[in-house]
């Protein structure tokens, strides 16, 4: 028997393993998963909210300012040089706030999903390595038996030398 050319019966056990794995995955794993991205999304949602909120809170600034203008009109020449410079700096000063505001708001919660996003693959990929480890062990310790000793010696030799640096195929 090759390793290249495995039976049909190792291709039928390996297949059946892979799938009770996946099975497992698809019921325990991925609802975790995509509860955290669900909590995630909600989060990033009320950050919008936030975000909104303070474009309307800026709109009202804004209001506020024209209303500091109609009544400085009514002043005299001088009053109304200095309030629409007043008024002017306090838009500025709030819409660049609440712009910055919204933007690192965005870029945070970007930046949060991509963490959560890199940090659950890579979960996930641990988890699906332990498990093929685990299955190919298992199959190989069903596949030997206590004549094939020397066989196993040999595996646990290249393993080791593989494990040391560098990958020699034999």
């Amino acid at each position: 028997m090759s390793l290249l050319t495995p039976d049909i019966g190792l291709l039928f056990w390996m297949l059946l393993s892979f799938l009770i794995v996946f099975g497992a995955l698809a019921k325990f794993g991925f609802p975790i998963i995509t509860g955290m991205v669900e909590r995630r999304r909600q989060h990033f949602a009320e950050q919008f909210e936030a975000a909104d909120k303070a474009a309307a809170k800026l709109a009202s600034v804004e209001d506020d300012a024209r209303k500091m203008l109609e009544q400085a009109e009514k002043r005299s020449a001088e009053m109304l040089s200095a309030a629409v410079a007043d008024s002017q700096r306090i838009v500025d000063t709030a819409r660049a706030k609440a712009d910055s505001e919204a933007a690192a708001r965005i870029e945070a919660a970007k930046n949060q999903i991509e963490i959560e996003k890199q940090k659950a693959l890579g979960e996930l990929r641990t988890t699906v390595a332990m498990l093929s480890v685990d299955v190919a062990e298992k199959v190989l310790r069903s596949k030997l038996d206590k004549g094939d000793a020397d066989y196993l010696a040999t595996l646990v030799d290249e393993a080791e030398r593989n494990s040391a640096g560098g990958v020699k195929e034999s």
